[in-house]
């Protein structure tokens, strides 16, 4: 209960340690969840529990509920169980957006066809033998042909692991995005209101 307390309430409104442990682990597995759904949503041409489907009533559910956070959570450990449960689930939601969001942001860029992905990525791995093979032809005599593909081999596996880094980081780096600036709102306004009216938090 801690964990997820820390987890969705953040480190302001939190009494856990949460925010002070390390959590790549964590980090990973949000950027391969992203994925999994993005992949399974590419597949399967529809969407899953509405995520990906973030449109205008999302974008004004995911602000309204950011900016009623810290009325909601400052008072979270003066709160009954029933009251802590709804807290977090709207927190919980809000992640969800967050989500949708994400995966929204990237399906569009996936260009290629379910059925032409086969034929693009022969056609990449030609066209990368190709050029790489061509470009030692005139100045590595017979062994141009070897050296050419390994220089493409290693230009393929490099972008390879460069795109499942990518794939990893960006969905993380956009949910870290959403936290700070979660933060940053709601640490204003403990500051400029919750402290000089509602001085007692917990």
């Amino acid at each position: 209960m801690d964990y997820l307390e820390g987890l969705l309430l953040g480190k302001l409104w939190s009494d856990t340690d949460f925010e002070n442990r390390k959590h790549f682990g964590l980090f990973v597995l949000y950027g391969l969840l992203t994925e999994a759904i993005v992949l399974l949503t590419y597949v399967s041409g529809r969407s899953y529990i509405g995520i990906g489907d973030f449109g205008t009533l999302q974008l004004v559910l995911t602000i309204l509920l950011m900016a009623a956070s810290p009325f909601i959570c400052y008072r979270y450990y003066r709160m009954p169980l029933w009251g802590k449960m709804i807290i977090l689930l709207e927190k919980l939601f809000n992640s969800y957006l967050v989500l949708s969001f994400t995966v929204s942001r990237i399906l569009p860029r996936i260009t290629v066809g379910t059925g032409d992905v086969q034929t693009s990525i022969i056609d990449y791995l030609n066209t990368t033998l190709e050029t790489y093979t061509a470009k030692y032809a005139g100045s590595s005599g017979s062994f141009s042909t070897v050296i050419g593909v390994l220089a493409g081999g290693l230009h393929v596996v490099g972008t390879v692991l460069l795109v499942a880094v990518l794939l990893l980081a960006v969905p993380g780096l956009i949910y870290l995005g959403y936290r700070l600036l979660q933060y940053c709102w709601d640490w204003l306004i403990n500051v400029l209101i919750i402290k000089r009216f509602f001085p007692v938090r917990r």
